[in-house]
C-alpha cells in the first residue's frame, strides 16, 4: 500500500464543519478507543505524543511539539506529525498534515459540543484569545451558528485589532463587558492563572474551552465551574492531565459527578434554557482518529 500524502490546502478541499460533527458522532458510537498520551516537559516546552486504536476504525498515532518561546524568533509555536494505519493489517494508510488535522479536530469538537449545549438562538460569540485557534473557530462556528455575529478579546489589543481585521470581528475592549454580553464564550489562552471568572456568568450562556493542556494551566476560575454543567469531550484526557479539571478536583473546589458527561455518553449532553453550560475540549488522540478519518475519506471520493 502507498500511503496518501495529505498537505494542508489540498486536504482541505470539500471539507464541511457539519459533516465533520456527524463523523465524530458516529465514532463515538463505536467500541470506545483504546488510547495513550504520552506527555514530556522542559520548562514551557512540551512533548505531547497521543495514539488511538478504534476497532473498524483504524489507528492513528500524533505527535505535537509547543515551543512558546517561538513565538519572539518567529518561528512556529505548534509543530507535529499525524499517520494512519489501517485497522485490518496495520499499514500506513496516510500521512497527514498536522495543522491540518489540528485544525479541523480542535474547532470541530468544540462545535459539536455547542451545537448540542449553547442556545441555538446565539447571536454573540465571544473568543478569548487571538490566535490560530480562535481563527478556525470562526469558521467552525460560523457554520454552526450562521446568524451570530463575533467579538474578539485578547490581551494584546494589537493582537485584537489584527485577528479583527483578519476576520471582520468586533473587537472588545473589556473582557467582563464582552462576557456578560455573549451568549457563547469560546476561550482559547495559553494562561496558568484563570481570566474568566464566574461572577460575570449568566443563565443561559455556553462557555467552549479549548486553550489549557497542562496540568497547571486553567482558563477558567472555581465559580464557573461551581455554578455551571461541566462536559468534557472524554474524561481519559481531561480529568487527570489537564489543570481546568485537576486543579479543582484535587482542590475539592468540585467534585467528579459534578462533571456529567463525555462523548461517549453523548445522550446526556443536555441542558435548560437558563442553565449556564461549561465544557472543556481536552482533544484526544481517538478524536483526531475520527476527523483524519474524515479528512482521508473527503480526500479519496
Amino acid at each position: 500500500m502507498t500511503p496518501a500524502l495529505i498537505p494542508f490546502a489540498e486536504g482541505e478541499v470539500g471539507l464541511d464543519w457539519l459533516v465533520l460533527v456527524e463523523y465524530l458522532k458516529k465514532g463515538h458510537q463505536r467500541a470506545k478507543a483504546e488510547i495513550e498520551d504520552l506527555f514530556l516537559y522542559r520548562g514551557s516546552d512540551t512533548l505531547l505524543s497521543r495514539s488511538a486504536w478504534i476497532d473498524g476504525m483504524g489507528l492513528l498515532t500524533k505527535t505535537a511539539t509547543v515551543f512558546p518561546n517561538n513565538i519572539k524568533s518567529g518561528q512556529p509555536m505548534i509543530d507535529g506529525g499525524v499517520m494512519l494505519f489501517d485497522d485490518a493489517d496495520g499499514q500506513l494508510e496516510a500521512v497527514i498534515d498536522f495543522h491540518l488535522i489540528t485544525k479541523w479536530k480542535t474547532a470541530g469538537d468544540s462545535l459539536m459540543a455547542a451545537l448540542a449545549l449553547a442556545p441555538a438562538s446565539a447571536k454573540k460569540i465571544l473568543i478569548v484569545g487571538a490566535g490560530t485557534v480562535g481563527k478556525s473557530l470562526i469558521e467552525a462556528f460560523g457554520t454552526g451558528f450562521p446568524q451570530a455575529h463575533f467579538i474578539i478579546w485578547n490581551r494584546s489589543k494589537a493582537a485584537a485589532n489584527a485577528f479583527a481585521k483578519a476576520t471582520g470581528a468586533e473587537v472588545a475592549l473589556d473582557l467582563e463587558t464582552a462576557v456578560r454580553a455573549a451568549d457563547i464564550i469560546l476561550t482559547c489562552t495559553m494562561t496558568t492563572d484563570p481570566i474568566l471568572d464566574g461572577a460575570w456568568l449568566r443563565p443561559g450562556q455556553h462557555v467552549n474551552m479549548i486553550g489549557s493542556y497542562r496540568p497547571d494551566m486553567r482558563e477558567a476560575d472555581d465559580l464557573t465551574l461551581q455554578k455551571s454543567l461541566v462536559f468534557v469531550d472524554s474524561f481519559d484526557t481531561t480529568l487527570s492531565h489537564i489543570g481546568e479539571l485537576k486543579i479543582p478536583l484535587e482542590s475539592g473546589a468540585i467534585v467528579r459527578t459534578d462533571i456529567r458527561a463525555d462523548y461517549y455518553d453523548f445522550k446526556s449532553f443536555k441542558s435548560e434554557p437558563n442553565d449556564i453550560t461549561v465544557f472543556k475540549n481536552g482533544g484526544g488522540a481517538h478524536l483526531d482518529l475520527m476527523t483524519a478519518r474524515y479528512v482521508l475519506d473527503q480526500w479519496q471520493s
